[in-house]
């Protein structure tokens, strides 16, 4: 199975186009190990392992299927009893090992999907069948198109939508973090040692060694701005990130347009704790106010703190001054900015301001650029 998975990672690089690391082959066969090779959790475990990017998952699942095709073992037989019996061949792969037998298993698993189309053998496709498959279609397509869709071209529908698929990748974030979870309890992969002890058994890592355990879990805490011209990305990263706040100490979920708000997700929709003016005016630096003076004992040296907004201030005092001493206590600071580099600093934003005290200045200006921000973040 080493040997298969192995050689799934190299198709994936040659004909997907995936960039696989070595440190993450190395993860592919830990996760593997974790959850057996029962084929749908073996193909989650991978995708988590090897897929960074929302856009190479259809490649994936594609060359997955080639590498590991599903074949039942009476319906294997019984094409083999029928070839027996119309004087048929032996399989080209028999007794050649798993590459060539793989190939010709689903060789034959296409001719015999073609044949009960064409000659009602079996079980005929059915016209539901049909309208399923081209349901599912119909979905990676829509879902390729929010991935890629600027949030300032959101229609109300495409927030609807949006809602779900960011529910579909919140639960694969979270996912994420569960095994990053596993990992940590007993420490990283470390490449160095690994390819060291992999010397006893002719270069292969048989056994990989690791570092040692990672910290506890960080605290999270999140600014989001919800004002008219950029809700729609903040309520779909809080959307995003509220399915993973069982794998963080603490979570506090933050809105904001000119106060500090605490709010939470009840069935994909922002649920605010207290009053929030959808129509005031930005005003971030109050709210840098109302985090230092109100919520100052959440900053912590093990929390990160998420900020969501364009720095837009409406030209009031923007207090860069407390976001510098709320750098000094928080473990680090990401801003997620859902406007084109090109409009940054332009009219009232202030964003460059604000830049110097965080780790991290993002462009976000669609869901999937969101999705790929949030990941590296967290």
């Amino acid at each position: 199975m080493r040997a298969r998975i192995l050689d799934f990672v190299q198709t994936l690089r040659a004909r997907g186009g995936v960039e696989v690391s070595v440190a993450e082959s190395l993860d592919a066969l830990v996760a593997v190990a974790a959850v057996g090779v029962e084929r749908e959790p073996m193909r989650e475990a991978l995708a988590a392992a090897l897929v960074k990017h929302e856009a190479d998952r259809p490649a994936f699942d594609r060359l997955f299927d080639q590498a590991f095709p599903l074949v039942g073992g009476a319906e294997e037989g019984r094409r083999r009893r029928a070839r027996g019996a119309g004087g048929g061949a032996v399989p080209t792969g028999a007794g050649r090992g798993g590459r060539d037998g793989g190939r010709s298993r689903l060789r034959d698993e296409r001719e015999e999907r073609g044949e009960r189309a064409t000659h009602g053998h079996g079980r005929e496709a059915s016209p539901g069948a049909e309208a399923r498959h081209a349901g599912r279609v119909g979905r990676a397509a829509r879902a390729r198109r929010l991935l890629a869709l600027p949030f300032r071209e959101f229609t109300s529908r495409d927030v609807e939508e949006a809602r779900e698929l960011v529910r579909e990748l919140g639960a694969r974030l979270r996912g994420r973090l569960a095994r990053r979870e596993r990992q940590a309890r007993r420490g990283r992969v470390d490449f160095r040692r690994t390819i060291r002890h992999s010397m006893s058994s002719g270069g292969v890592p048989v056994r990989p060694r690791f570092r040692a355990r990672r910290p506890g879990r960080p605290d999270l805490v999140a600014l989001c701005d919800l004002s008219g011209s950029v809700a729609a990305a903040s309520e779909l990263l809080l959307g995003l990130i509220a399915p993973a706040a069982d794998h963080f100490r603490r979570v506090h979920l933050f809105a904001y347009v000119d106060r500090l708000c605490p709010v939470s997700i009840e069935h994909g929709h922002v649920a605010p704790g207290g009053p929030l003016d959808l129509h005031a005016r930005s005003d971030f630096g109050r709210v840098l106010v109302e985090l230092w003076e109100r919520q100052r004992t959440r900053l912590t040296r093990s929390a990160l703190l998420l900020v969501l907004g364009d720095a837009r201030n409406n030209r009031l005092p923007p207090r860069a001054d407390l976001l510098r001493a709320i750098a000094d206590r928080v473990q680090r600071i990401v801003w997620l900015v859902p406007e084109p580099r090109a409009r940054w600093d332009t009219g009232d934003s202030v964003l460059g301001m604000y830049a110097p005290a965080c780790e991290a200045v993002v462009e976000c200006v669609d869901v999937g650029a969101l999705v790929r921000a949030v990941r590296q973040a967290l």
